[in-house]
């Protein structure tokens, strides 16, 4: 199966979502924009899709029944959801979701560099 790029306008409002912290960092992870804190994934984008790491902790509106991200059929991402696309459609919500992720990438330990 051959990958599709992100559309333009989901680009744009992942971006919008983006959160000010200053260790945040946004680089392409396997060609998709993504963001990072410490060197952990917390969000990013894929194909027509926006995917938040929200560990067990998923107490925002929604996060419970999202289902889990798939880069691959039988490859799951555990810790990864895909943002429904009604909260991709708005931007309050969206920084919500893209928030919470934040808050649990500050939990996790910084990578260390390879």
């Amino acid at each position: 199966m051959a990958w599709k790029k992100s559309p333009p306008e989901l680009i744009a409002a992942f971006e919008k979502a983006k959160p000010s912290g200053p260790s945040v960092t946004a680089r392409p992870m396997f060609g998709y924009p993504a963001l990072f804190l410490n060197g952990n994934m917390f969000a990013g984008t894929y194909q027509d899709k926006i995917i938040v790491r929200l560990g067990a902790e998923r107490t925002i509106a929604g996060a419970t029944t999202a289902k889990t991200f798939e880069p691959m059929p039988g490859r799951p991402m555990k810790e990864y959801v895909v943002v429904p696309d009604a909260v991709v459609t708005n931007p309050a919500k969206l920084r919500a979701w893209v928030d919470q992720a934040y808050a649990y990438a500050k939990k996790l330990p910084a990578k260390k560099a390879r």
